[in-house]
Parts: structure tokens; sequence; C-alpha cells
């Protein structure tokens, strides 16, 4: 089937981020999955030079789609620049590329960050730990010079990782945080904080547009808005606190009647995360409304009733915003169509979800940290 990675990157207080992954067969284990996923990327080359470019008052920086799953761009570390690929993510502050020291064998399936061949690198004493779902990541924390498009971060701190499990199965070489610094596992000032305080944006404000079905036109912009990509007027929704990007959600409905959150909830606007998350118990539930039928950590839906099936609703501000079917369901390179719903198992006193890429997909979503809104 598909190649299928659902990424989920959630930063706590204690420094532990989770990435829930279905383990399901997926492209990089099997040897036609490998030939598919080398002639992509050979057919859809992307390079950071090329198509990179500086408006007047923003920075406009392009994302590569990866079967509606990542949405991933380039950065490049170090003098001269080596290249990596990122993922850029609202729900964690960090940023980490692999060592070219690094011991493990997922690291050789990625680029490895070659220290000795940059004269602006500089060690630090301090070494981390972060856990996941399936594995963990150790390093040491690191500066040099990172470049965002034509946004330059000189002297940044960053994580070099010696030592990764869980991430044999991705395309991206690191992660790229772009959260609060009171998430920071390093202690740091994280890299969007930082060119705000040198001035390099004009704006504190990073806005994102998903293009689902597109390899291109999807991108990450620092400084301001554009404008030309929507209509209308944007609503904006105050954060629950300066922190984390999480609003207050109202409810959440299906064919008008309340499926979730009926006292209201917490929902994190993640763009690390690949799928809609919630409570178990609550998931479940929305499985069975649209019927879907498990089959290992999978729930399928017959592809011929995905035009009649019902939008799931989140009113957020007392503003409805819709998720159809065509969006929260996939299809699979095997032609089976497949839920995107995902239970988590975050425990928390309040009732949280996760609105990744299915539900930003949909709507032009704006990060001011400025004014500690969405």
């Amino acid at each position: 089937m598909k190649w299928l990675v659902l990424l989920a990157l959630v930063a706590f207080s204690e420094c532990i981020i989770k990435i829930p992954l279905r383990r399901v067969k997926t492209m990089s284990n099997t040897a036609s999955g490998k030939n598919m996923l080398n002639n992509f990327l050979k057919k859809h080359p992307y390079r950071l030079s090329q198509i990179s470019f500086r408006g007047s008052n923003l920075t406009t920086h392009p994302l590569m789609n990866i079967w509606d799953l990542l949405y991933l761009g380039n950065i490049t570390i170090g003098t001269p620049p080596q290249e990596f690929q990122v993922l850029f993510d609202t729900g964690s502050s960090d940023l980490w590329v692999p060592s070219l020291l690094c011991n493990s064998s997922t690291c050789a399936k990625h680029v490895m960050f070659r220290h000795r061949l940059s004269s602006t690198y500089r060690p630090t004493n301090k070494t981390f730990m972060i856990f996941y779902a399936v594995g963990k990541i150790e390093g040491v924390v690191v500066r040099d010079t990172v470049r965002i498009g034509d946004l330059v971060s000189a002297d940044q701190t960053f994580g070099l990782s010696i030592a990764e499990t869980g991430f044999e199965n991705t395309t991206l070489d690191g992660i790229l945080g772009l959260s609060y610094p009171n998430t920071s596992c390093f202690g740091t000032i994280p890299i969007f904080d930082k060119l705000k305080n040198e001035g390099a944006i004009s704006e504190p404000v990073l806005h994102s547009v998903r293009r689902k079905d597109e390899q291109e036109g999807s991108v990450v912009m620092f400084g301001g808005v554009d404008h030309s990509y929507y209509k209308g007027e944007l609503n904006w929704v105050p954060l629950i606190k300066a922190g984390d990007w999480s609003v207050r959600v109202d409810s959440i409905t299906m064919k008008r009647e309340v499926i979730a959150c009926s006292d209201g909830c917490r929902a994190l606007v993640d763009t690390g995360s690949s799928h809609i998350q919630g409570p178990g118990r609550l998931i479940d539930n929305v499985q069975k409304l649209i019927g879907t039928m498990p089959q290992g950590s999978m729930h399928y839906v017959p592809c011929s009733a995905v035009n009649t099936l019902p939008s799931i609703i989140f009113t957020i501000n007392s503003i409805s915003y819709t998720v159809p079917a065509q969006a929260y369901i996939l299809k699979g390179s095997r032609g089976r169509c497949y839920s995107t719903f995902q239970g988590h198992t975050m425990s928390s006193s309040t009732e949280t979800w996760i609105l990744g890429d299915v539900f930003l997909s949909q709507y032009f979503s704006v990060f001011d940290r400025g004014n500690d809104r969405i």
C-alpha cells in the first residue's frame, strides 16, 4: 500500500516528544517501495537555491508535499552550506539534524552534518536526549550558521543526533521547531525567536499553506502575511495561553450532532502532525460513525462511499471549520481508502485534540507570535 507515516510531534513540559508511527508495511521496507520513492524524488528534484526567494517584507520558503502526509522544506547549515530536508513543526521548538558521528543505522539513511567541513561550527558541552513513542534521539548541542532561504541565523544553537531510533521509514532528515521558547528541550533561543530578536523578519508572524494533492505550491512564510494566498477576512483565534499553539474549540460535530468536545476542549494546531488526533474513546466513536472497518492498526472504508460520508465540523471561536470526507479519508496505492483519525494517549485533565495536516490543508493558517493568536 501507499507509504504511510503518521507524524505527531508534540512538545511537553518534560521535553518528552511522542511520535506515534503506524506499524504497517511501509514503502521504504520493500524493494518496490524503495524504487518508487527513489523514482519519485528523482522526478521531483528539490533544490533550495533554485526556488527559494525573498519578497519585499517577507520570506517565502517552498515545501514539498509527499503523498499528503509530509510537507518538507530544505534548509542549510554550516559554511559552506550543507543542505537538509526538515519538517517545519509548530508542535516543538528545537532544530536537530543527524551528525556524521551518529552510530545508528537510521542516520545512514539520511543526510548527516559533517561538522569538520564547516568553518563556523562551534561545539558546546551540552548533551540532549528526546524520547519518542518508538524510540529516542541522543545527541549534542552545537552552534553554527543556519539558513532558511534568505534568512540567516549565525551562531544558531541546534542539536546533532548521535543515536536515533524511530525515523527509519521517514524521508525527513531532521525537525525545525516553530513553537515558543518555553518548550525548548535545549533551554536555548529557538531559530524563529532569534531571527525575530535580530530583526531579520519584519513581523513575528509565520504562515503555512498546504496544497493537498499537489507536489508544488505548499509554502511556509516568515515575517508577514501574503494576502494573495486567500480570499475574504482572516478569523483570528486567541491562544489559550502564550507558550504553545493551542486554541479552545467550542465543539466537534457531525450531522449537526455533537460527537466530541461537548464542554469545550483544547486543540494544538500542529504542522508536525499528519492527521487529526483525539482521545482514544472519542476517536473510536468517530470511526464507528463513519463506518470504518478496522484491520490491524488501520481503519478502512469503501472508496465508493467517500462522497457520501459526512463532514466533521470543528467550531472554533464561534466559527465552523469543516473537514470533508475527501480530506479525512486517504487512498492507498493498492486502492484501499482509510480514515486519518487517530487516537492518542496524551495524559491531560482537559480533552485535547491535535489538528494536523488533514485540517491545515483545508485552511490558510497564520501563526502570530506578536499577538499570541492563530
